[in-house]
C-alpha cells in the first residue's frame, strides 16, 4: 500500500512534537509547507533557526531576551525599587499590556510541582532571593496564576523572603479567577489586580 515519502513522513512526526498538533493537523501543516514557494517554507525553516540562535533567557530576570538584558530590564525608565515574579515569559507579555505595572520582573520558569518532579531548585529562585538581597528592592508583587501550584509556588516564595524585612511582599488581587491563567486574563481583570494587590 503506498503511503508519502519519507521526508513528508518526517515533516509531518516532527510537527507531531507540537503541542496541541495532532496528526490531522501535522498532515494539514506538512500540505502546507508542500503547497507554499520554496522562498515561503524556506523563511519559516530561517525564522526558527534564528529564533533558536539568538534568544535567550535575560541575565537578570530571565525574561525572553536577544541580548544580555530583555527590554524591560535595560529600559531606565522603569521603577528597579518593584519587582513582580510571574511563571513564564509570557506573563511578562500579558501584564506588559495593560500598561498598568512600569517594575522589573522575574520569570521563575515553572511553577514547584513535586509529583511532575520540578523542586524549588528546578526554578529561578535562587537568583530572585540574590537580586531581593541586593538591598535595592522595596516591593516584590505574587503574579504566579491562582491554581493550586501556582500558589504553593507563591506561598514557598513567600516563606524565602521573610528575613529581608525590608522588603513588603504583594499579591495580585483576586481579580484573577482561581484556577485561571495570566495569559488568558483580559486586561481590565489583569489592571485590577495589578491596582488591587495586597500586602501578604
Amino acid at each position: 500500500m503506498a503511503g508519502y515519502t519519507k521526508s513528508v513522513e518526517r515533516l509531518q512526526a516532527e510537527f507531531l512534537k507540537l503541542p496541541g498538533i495532532g496528526a490531522r493537523s501535522a498532515e494539514r501543516l506538512a500540505f502546507h509547507i508542500l503547497k507554499a514557494t520554496e522562498e515561503e517554507a524556506l523563511a519559516l525553516a530561517e525564522a526558527i533557526r534564528e529564533v533558536k540562535a539568538n534568544v535567550r533567557p535575560c541575565a537578570r530576570c530571565f525574561n525572553l531576551a536577544e541580548g544580555e538584558l530583555c527590554a524591560v530590564c535595560s529600559d531606565p525608565r522603569r521603577d528597579t525599587d518593584v519587582i513582580c515574579v510571574v511563571e513564564q515569559p509570557k506573563d511578562v507579555l500579558s501584564l506588559e499590556d495593560t500598561g498598568a505595572y512600569n517594575g522589573l520582573y522575574h520569570v521563575l520558569m515553572g511553577q514547584i510541582v513535586p509529583l511532575e518532579g520540578t523542586g524549588p531548585e528546578d526554578l529561578t529562585i535562587d537568583a530572585l532571593l540574590q537580586r531581593v538581597g541586593s538591598g535595592q528592592v522595596r516591593e516584590v508583587i505574587m503574579a504566579t496564576n491562582p491554581t493550586v501550584a501556582g500558589d504553593a509556588t507563591a506561598l514557598y516564595i513567600i516563606d524565602q523572603l521573610k528575613p529581608f524585612t525590608n522588603v513588603t511582599v504583594t499579591r495580585l488581587a483576586r481579580g484573577l479567577p482561581a484556577g485561571g491563567s495570566i495569559e488568558l486574563a483580559s486586561k481590565s481583570i489583569l489592571s485590577d489586580a495589578i491596582a488591587e494587590r495586597r500586602k501578604l
